[in-house]
């Protein structure tokens, strides 16, 4: 949840005054359409522990990243015995290289025209499915018309080798039914013909 300015200046307000922002920036890097807010972190260094994730971004060990103000970094070391060095040179190189952002670029780039396709896709195969969640992240979330069922949708779409999740799968109470599709895997031209695929159980 990104919150507005108002917010922010309260909430910054409260942690001038001796409180911990604990600030979790998931998936940040995967905003296509706008800048992204800049991270609280980045004007309250000495109160805000700033967590993100590089799992989506490398292969190498190191999952996430946590940057947290000086006082607490002797208090994790000595909770957990700390992490692996190395990881953490290996991002901390990256980062300051600028290598990273670099990258981040091209998979900005990559995965948008990948989720612009499979939005086109499902408006020209699946018009009464409405996409959300388009703005950023590395999945599209789609719902589908009262009375279909997702879960056999999906099961039908694996048969045929294109593997999603039912939104019941998600859902903590009833409500529409759809598909959560993933589309950073998958080339432009697989999006189209996986998009196609649920068509026959929709008939």
């Amino acid at each position: 949840m990104v919150l507005d300015g108002v917010r922010r200046r309260e909430l910054a307000d409260w942690a001038r005054d001796g409180g911990l922002i604990i600030e979790d920036d998931y998936d940040a890097e995967h905003r296509y359409d706008r800048p992204p807010v800049p991270a609280l972190r980045s004007t309250l260094a000495d109160h805000v522990a700033y967590a993100g994730s590089v799992s989506k971004l490398s292969r190498r060990p190191a999952r996430g990243l946590a940057a947290r103000p000086d006082a607490l970094v002797d208090a994790k070391r000595f909770a957990d015995l700390g992490n692996a060095a190395l990881p953490q040179l290996v991002l901390a190189h990256l980062m300051e290289s600028g290598e990273l952002e670099r990258h981040l670029r091209f998979l900005r780039r990559r995965h948008r025209g990948r989720r612009d396709a499979m939005i086109a896709a499902l408006a020209d195969r699946l018009p009464g499915a409405v996409v959300h969640g388009a703005a950023a992240g590395l999945h599209l979330t789609v719902t589908l018309e009262p009375g279909c069922d997702d879960v056999a949708l999906a099961a039908a779409a694996l048969e045929r080798g294109v593997k999603v999740q039912p939104l019941s799968w998600h859902a903590q109470r009833p409500g529409r039914p759809g598909q959560v599709l993933g589309y950073a895997a998958s080339t432009p031209s697989d999006i189209r013909e996986g998009v196609s695929v649920p068509r026959g159980p929709l008939r």
